[in-house]
């Protein structure tokens, strides 16, 4: 029996194929990327897709968890696809025949086929985000639920001089929201950047992996420190004093993109700019 079983496991093994793909998305109408039994998640209308095209159930794992009305230009997963169970397909029938299928606001921008010990969770090195914000008085009709739209005047300077406090392997439970399950608040922030493009100011956060709300409670302190509400001082205060509810409140989640997915050359995975982005055509 224990021979059978284990030849029948490896015949199954044999078969499947591991398909990795890129996934951009509009996240304001979903309860966020993981699926959910009552509400629409965007995993839970890709799998549906996906399904649909194998011809089998796919199950989707991704690097990572958007919350609802975050959204996304670099959103890796990946799936098996069992070729006993189901047709052959070809690579573009993933993007072509995804993208025929889906609703206007999900696209799979690449599908590739990927080795057994690739996880797009697990095997990232690196994940980098993308904060949007509108700085105007007057609020777009074309960018609403796309950018987070700040009013009064943002001093950019002031928010470039506070970045550094945030950078290297620390404890972020400043930042850290209250029904976070993390069992560790250290993570460690690669890189931090703020610039001003016209109206719109642009955070960018590349980092091991992020706590949850982490980006957008980052988000929340540089932009009171753009209205002159903190100063640089204050910032390295609150990080010191490991205490979220001293900080400003989380920034909007229509501001936030997940941009890009770090992994080992060795996956050799596609790799596509982030945008387009309002600024790109001016």
């Amino acid at each position: 029996m224990y021979s059978i079983n284990r030849d029948v496991s490896a015949d199954t093994e044999k078969s499947l194929t591991k398909i990795a793909l890129c996934v951009e998305y509009d996240g304001h109408l979903y309860s966020g990327w993981q699926r959910q039994k009552h509400s629409k998640s965007v995993q839970g209308v890709l799998e549906t897709v996906l399904s649909g095209i194998a011809n089998q159930p796919i199950e989707l794992h991704c690097a990572g968890r958007t919350d609802s009305g975050v959204h996304a230009t670099g959103q890796i997963v990946h799936f098996n696809f069992n070729n006993n169970e189901g047709h052959q397909r070809q690579l573009k029938a993933w993007v072509e025949g995804s993208n025929a299928r889906l609703p206007d606001d999900i696209s799979v921008r690449w599908a590739t086929e990927v080795s057994n010990d690739f996880h797009a969770r697990f095997s990232a090195t690196a994940r980098t985000y993308r904060y949007i914000i509108h700085n105007s008085r007057s609020r777009s009709a074309l960018l609403s639920n796309r950018v987070a739209r700040v009013s009064s005047k943002l001093d950019i300077k002031a928010i470039q001089s506070c970045l550094g406090h945030f950078l290297g392997e620390q404890d972020f439970s400043t930042v850290r929201a209250a029904n976070c399950q993390s069992n560790s608040c250290f993570r460690n922030i690669h890189r931090l950047e703020a610039s001003q493009k016209g109206e719109f100011i642009l955070i960018e956060i590349c980092a091991n992996a992020f706590l949850y709300h982490m980006v957008r409670n980052i988000a929340g302190i540089l932009i009171a420190v753009g209205k002159q509400q903190l100063s640089s001082a204050q910032v390295l205060q609150l990080l010191e004093n490991k205490d979220r509810t001293q900080a400003p409140a989380t920034a909007p989640a229509s501001g936030l993109y997940l941009v890009d997915v770090l992994y080992p050359e060795k996956f050799e995975l596609p790799h596509v700019v982030s945008g387009p982005w309002p600024w790109q055509l001016q």
